[in-house]
């Protein structure tokens, strides 16, 4: 019989659990405490209302377990004994309850289950000044106020770059997800749906509300996709929509997915001769995400590689060199190639140049680059290539000495294409790079 995912999970958490616990227990000798301790933390209301946001753990306490409703709960650790979790399960009957802990990682925690916030006092270790606390203010608990030792966290952020099996499994599942409502959205979209109503497919087809899914959804048609962040969902859709930029992800235990696509209508064939090149760049830099890769400078040959594909597509006149060089690249491909991404889409440490809080600068003149750091097995990072008609920078460029190598007919008749994005989230190895989200794609 085939393992199911649950199966895959319970035996991959064992070797996770050990990772975690001996990352925490060089970040704890880093600044000098004994005992970690991490808060789930705790909701917050909007201004002056008794309503609030939707709640999201902090990814320090999901990274120990798939436990992502447990507000006011707590994570203890001390180097050489067992995990003890402080759970938080309220007597309530204006709100669902969370669900008392179960599944293959309770039998690797002491867990006490409290009723109250302030019963955790009594849970958490009693001399509070030999423990590295994590988490935000709101969530301290008498003498427990979170402080964040940066010498703990420097170390604990640059390692959460280097996945697990057990988190590459979680990853896997949440591109899974993903692609169950990128389906369904560009099948919305060749029916002719409003942005709205495509992501009310979305939403239907992945089984996520709003508020869990990893970021807010990005659902452009036409003109739209030029902006970076759309997420607007006009509820009219428009007489005849001539493209379709999706950027929206799935979420599995608080691990996320990233993926973006870009379709054409079937009379729009010059812009999906775009996409279709857009898309054999995209594949050729997923292909370069292999051990000792700086990213930067696969970031720049992104660059290199779409003015190549600009100037071949008829746009430009100039040499993709040259097109770097006068800032015509950055007119149209104006953001990062991609970023590590995890338990939060945008994961942690991107910069680091080491365990003490080094940072590695971003190359000059390419301000929005996310990762800067040298690709490593472990790491998972999303390759989005993109290509844009922005009217704000097509006018700074047409200012320019470099208007002269654009092909401004052309350009002005793709104005209402809006952009193009294509995004992957791909998995380095010690061998070829593992794509999950083309993964997903094949597995139908």
């Amino acid at each position: 019989m085939t393992a199911s995912p649950q199966d895959n999970l319970s035996a991959l958490y064992p070797a996770h659990l050990a990772e975690i616990e001996q990352r925490s227990a060089d970040a704890l000798a880093a600044c000098g405490r004994d005992t970690l301790v991490i808060a789930a933390g705790q909701p917050r209301d909007w201004f002056l209302d008794d309503q609030g946001y939707p709640f999201r753990a902090n990814p320090h306490f999901l990274n120990w377990l798939p436990l992502t409703d447990a507000p006011g709960s707590w994570i203890v650790y001390t180097p050489g004994t067992k995990p003890k979790l402080v759970f938080l399960q309220p007597r309530d009957y204006w709100h669902v309850v969370p669900a008392a802990p179960a599944g293959y990682w309770t039998g690797h925690f002491d867990i006490v289950t409290i009723r109250k916030p302030e019963e955790a006092r009594a849970h958490l270790p009693k001399d509070a000044s030999r423990c590295a606390i994590v988490g935000e203010a709101n969530a301290a608990v008498v003498d427990i106020q979170p402080d964040n030792p940066p010498a703990l966290l420097n170390l604990l952020h640059y390692r959460r770059a280097f996945k697990t099996p057990y988190e590459i499994t979680m990853l896997r599942v949440a591109s899974k997800i993903g692609v169950h409502g990128h389906r369904a959205a560009e099948k919305a979209f060749r029916a002719g749906l409003s942005e709205f109503d495509i992501h009310c497919e979305y939403l239907k087809a992945t089984r996520l509300t709003e508020a869990q899914l990893p970021y807010g959804n990005i659902i452009a048609l036409d003109a739209h996709g030029a902006v970076l962040h759309y997420m607007h969902f006009d509820r009219n859709p428009p007489t005849h929509a001539h493209s379709f930029l999706i950027d929206a992800g799935g979420s599995f235990h608080g691990y996320a997915s990233d993926i973006t696509r870009t379709y054409a209508s079937p009379d729009a064939g010059e812009f999906q001769a775009l996409i279709d090149a857009v898309e054999v760049a995209q594949q050729g830099f997923c292909a370069k995400v292999r051990a000792g890769q700086s990213y930067p400078e696969l970031h720049v040959h992104a660059h290199h590689a779409l003015m190549q594909a600009l100037r071949e597509q008829g746009f430009i006149t100039c040499s993709p060199e040259a097109a770097v060089a006068n800032g015509i690249s950055s007119t149209f491909f104006p953001h990062g190639l991609g970023h590590l991404i995890g338990l939060q889409v945008h994961d942690i440490a991107g910069f680091a140049r080491d365990e003490q809080g080094g940072t590695i600068p971003k190359p000059d003149g390419h301000p929005y680059l996310r990762l800067t750091r040298t690709l490593q097995p472990g790491m998972v990072t999303t390759i989005e290539p993109g290509l844009y008609f922005i009217d704000m920078l097509l006018a700074e460029l047409k200012a320019k000495p470099a208007a002269k190598d654009v092909v401004w007919s052309k350009v002005d008749a793709f104005r209402k294409y809006g952009g193009i994005r294509i995004e992957d989230d791909v998995a380095c190895t010690d061998g070829a790079p593992l794509n999950l989200t083309r993964e997903a794609f094949a597995a139908g």
